[in-house]
This record gives C-alpha cells, structure tokens and sequence, in this order.
C-alpha cells in the first residue's frame, strides 16, 4: 500500500471505533478519520444504567482518537455523493475519502403511533438523559420484553422505589432463552416488584400511557419505548443497496454489493451469520465485525483476498438490577444451550464483559 489512502470511519460507537483500533495498527500509511456527532464515546450497553441516574464513564473522542493519528471530525454526516467520494457534513464541509466503513448504529425506531411524541426511550445518550432528568413517581410502562426492557424494567424497580415499574410485551420476557434462563428472569422480576403483563400489543401510546390492541388502556405516568430499533436512512440516500429496514447489504467480507469501496459493520449492516440467519443488532457483533471490516479493507489495498467472515455466538448476558443477571451460553448460531449463570455469578460475569468490550472498543 503506497501513499496516502484516506479511509473515513462513519460511527463512533463500539463498531466504528473497533474498525478505526484496527486500521491505526495496521494500515500506518494510511490517513484514518473518524466522523461522530456526539464528543464522547459512552457504553450504549449500559444507557439502561444511566437513564436511571447512575454515573457511568464517558471518553473524549478527541482524546482517544488523535494521539493514535487518527482524525476525529466532531460533526453530523448528513449525505454521501458515492460519485465523488465525498462525506457531506452538517456544517457545509466536505470529506474526502478513498475508502468508507459505514458504522452508524441503530436507533430507537416504532411506526406505533405517539411513541415519538409520547414514550421516552434508551436508544441513544440523548434520550436516556431525558429519562434521567424526568423519572416521575407512579407507574412507568415499559414496552418491549426483549433484552434492554427487562435490563431497564430492574433497573427502574431497584433504583426507583417509589415507582410502580410494568414490563409489557407481546412476548414473555427473555423467550428467545432456555426454560431455565426465562425462569430466572421472571422470578428476579417479580422479586423486584415489576409487574410482567405478556400477550398484550400496544397500538397507540398516550401523554397518559398506552391503548392495547384489545381495546384496554393502562394508565401511566410515563412511558418508555424498548420494542424496536431502526437505522439512519443515510445509506439509503446515498443509493447504497440497502434491505428493508435501511441496512446495507454487505458480501461475505462485509463490502457493500453496490460500491465495493464501501464497507459496513453493526447494526447498521446486514451480515449473515451462523444458521442462515443475519446477526442480531448487539455489542458482542459490532465489535468483531468492525475488526474484521478494517482486515478486508486492508488485506484488499495489499492486493490479497480477505478470507471470509467467521462468527459464532457465544453467551448472552442480561443484568437484573445490580446483584442479579442471567448468563445463558449458546451454542454456534445463537440457539441456547444447557449451561446457564444466575444470581451474583452472573451479574459479575456480565460486568466483565461490558468492561472488557469498553476496552476493546477503545483505541
């Protein structure tokens, strides 16, 4: 590789920031520029925890990014002209690139009426620090029974006693999990005084809490979304081959199948995994693949074809409050395996995990 290839980064989160770790270790010639709207890298994973008003700890951009010379640019991406190779910023400017990873996350996404006006959200820092500053005594529902709804449902009910905390879903909580795993979540739950209501489908959300496709209502003083998560629709914009939510399309090394000078990694990419199924919007996926976007990429300046992604689920954590969690271990393509961790065990294992993927994260 000879001269100055200029790769830009589109995402400061746990994918964009992996891909740039990797590309300042091996692609040294190279000029490498990260582009962020926000000037701190916060764990996402642990939002639940700070919406709650817990401190978590935060990374300046600049001070990660620069001292290993790689550009931060504090800005909004609002367009890509794939023609010219240029990032459209927020603030007029223009950013050159040769070559593009495409790692701009997920965000909170409902086609529910009044989730927008209505409902708080965990998505971004953003929306917990709404949530945060504006927990009210009563009821809160939360909707969704996937991960980040029962993490926040204990959360709120350890932290907020005062509250009346309601978890509400179309599913039970922790369903895609063994039996025993379930067991656990639902009896932590119920522990904490969260009141689990499954089998109910929200259809509108109220400034005084939610409709149910039955015809009931639930009142509440306050609302928070969890059921769903969306892409930004730059890609899609840009002309990038997307699927139907946004996501662009990536071949078996994580290049874009319309411009092959464009690689994608997180949530914001599909990628196949083990099973036939695309990989699940998590932390534990966008690290490796942004890694392993940055390989491609570089392996193909050298002039040499990057083998093909390999990737294999593990575990799942999921924390229940601050003492408890529940680890289930998984086999290959994410189907749940016998062994499970609960309890104390299990809220210290998780709490390596989220530490050890902070540093991974970091460059």
């Amino acid at each position: 590789m000879t001269g100055q290839h200029r790769i830009v980064i589109l995402g400061g989160g746990y994918a964009g920031l992996a891909a740039a770790r990797r590309l300042a270790r091996i692609a040294r010639e190279a000029h490498i520029a990260v582009v962020d709207a926000r000037a701190n890298f916060v764990e996402r994973v642990r939002l639940h925890q700070y919406a709650v008003g817990q401190s978590i700890q935060e990374w300046d951009l600049r001070e990660l990014l620069e001292p290993k010379r790689i550009q931060f640019v504090r800005a909004r991406a609002n367009g890509i002209d794939t023609a010219s190779k240029q990032v459209i910023l927020d603030d007029a400017r223009t950013l050159d690139y040769d070559s593009l990873i495409y790692a701009l996350g997920s965000t909170n996404d409902a086609d529910v009426p009044g989730v927008a006006e209505h409902a708080y959200s965990v998505a971004t820092p953003e929306d917990s620090q709404w949530l945060r500053t504006a927990i009210p005594a009563g009821r809160i529902v939360v909707v969704g029974c996937g991960a980040t709804g029962i993490e926040l449902a204990a959360e709120l009910a350890e932290y907020q006693p005062d509250s009346q905390v309601v978890l509400l879903g179309s599913e039970a909580p922790a369903s895609w999990l063994s039996r025993r795993a379930q067991q656990h979540v639902e009896r932590a739950l119920e522990r904490l005084g969260v009141e689990i209501r499954s089998e109910a489908k929200v259809i509108e959300v109220t400034p005084d809490g939610v409709r149910l496709a039955d015809g009931s209502a639930l009142a509440a003083a306050a609302t928070v979304w969890t059921a769903g998560f969306g892409v930004p629709d730059l890609a899609r914009r840009a002309g990038l081959a997307v699927d139907g939510h946004g996501r662009v399309l990536t071949d078996a090394t994580l290049r874009s199948i319309s411009h092959p000078d464009v690689y994608a990694a997180g949530d914001a990419a599909v990628v196949a995994g083990p099973g036939g199924r695309d990989l699940r919007m998590a932390c534990a996926t966008a690290l490796p693949t942004g890694k392993y976007a940055a390989d491609a990429l570089v392996a193909r300046l050298a002039g040499s074809q990057p083998r093909e992604l390999r990737f294999r689920y593990y575990f799942q954590c999921i924390s229940l409050g601050r003492r408890d969690g529940v680890v289930q271990f998984l086999h290959h393509d994410d189907a749940p395996a016998r062994t499970v961790l609960t309890g104390r065990t299990a809220a210290w294992f998780k709490e390596q995990i989220v530490q050890g993927a902070g540093r991974a994260a970091r460059p």
